[in-house]
């Protein structure tokens, strides 16, 4: 498929799941969608925190269209599915949100590691919830981000086992893409970032670690959600974690030369 077939597989409802690997070779991003009053905050809060909030577009008031990353698309529809919150509290996960679009929404599109997954794959690294056909796990860390007006929290993260003789090379791949979360923030021990059972994510799903292999933390998007949770905006949009929006835009163009 290209992004536009996956798109409108999605927007059918023909597709309600993660979207690790559905489409190769393409960007695809987290979805924070907010009253404008409230735009400039999040605006500061990413800009301050860029390895988890890498701003990849942000749309005029009231628009549902990404006019650089998929001028075609919807963002109304185009996820697989999305979380809807009332003043900081998740109130439903639905596959479309048309009905409560609003006229003063501001829609940003931040970067997402599963961008970068075509290129470990490429290079021998294995990716385990692909091989699993499972959503990545995310874990709430003990790492505070960047306040920024009324949004602070903790950084989340997600994790992908690695075999230790190709850590440095996932290392070297991922750094090539900081729009979409670059290089990893912890490799190691997962207790040292306030990670108490790998088999415990507080999002996605679980996957086995093997012999010799390490676990491998990026930063993650849904570190948004929780700082959203906390900020307790009167309303809210975002994906459902591992749902992403799947633009237009080859990966290499968000990677360093």
């Amino acid at each position: 498929m290209n992004p536009t077939e996956a798109r409108q597989l999605i927007r059918a409802g023909q597709w309600t799941g993660p979207t690790a690997g559905l489409v190769e070779g393409y960007v695809q991003t987290n979805l924070v969608v907010l009253p404008r009053d409230w735009a400039f905050d999040f605006l500061l809060f990413c800009h301050r925190n860029p390895k988890p909030c890498p701003v990849l577009e942000v749309t005029e008031t009231g628009s549902a269209v990404p006019v650089r990353l998929a001028p075609d698309a919807d963002l109304r529809r185009d996820l697989p599915r999305y979380r809807l919150y009332h003043q900081g509290e998740l109130v439903a996960e639905v596959t479309d949100v048309s009905s409560d679009w609003r006229s003063d929404l501001v829609s940003f599109l931040l970067g997402c590691s599963f961008t970068f997954e075509r290129a470990l794959l490429s290079a021998g690294v294995p990716v385990r919830h692909l091989e699993l056909s499972r959503n990545v796990p995310m874990y709430i860390t003990n790492m505070p981000c960047v306040p920024a007006g009324r949004f602070a929290g903790p950084l989340v993260v997600s994790m992908r086992p690695i075999p230790d003789s190709l850590v440095v090379r996932a290392v070297q791949v991922t750094a090539r893409y900081p729009r979409v979360h670059g290089a990893p923030i912890h490799i190691g021990d997962p207790r040292r970032i306030g990670i108490a059972d790998l088999s415990h994510p507080d999002f996605g799903d679980p996957v086995p670690m093997r012999e010799n292999e390490t676990p491998v933390f990026w930063a993650c998007g849904v570190t948004t959600q929780v700082a959203l949770s906390r900020a307790k905006p009167a309303f809210a949009i975002t994906h459902a974690p591992g749902h992403m929006f799947i633009t237009d835009v080859r990966d290499e163009q968000v990677a360093d030369s």
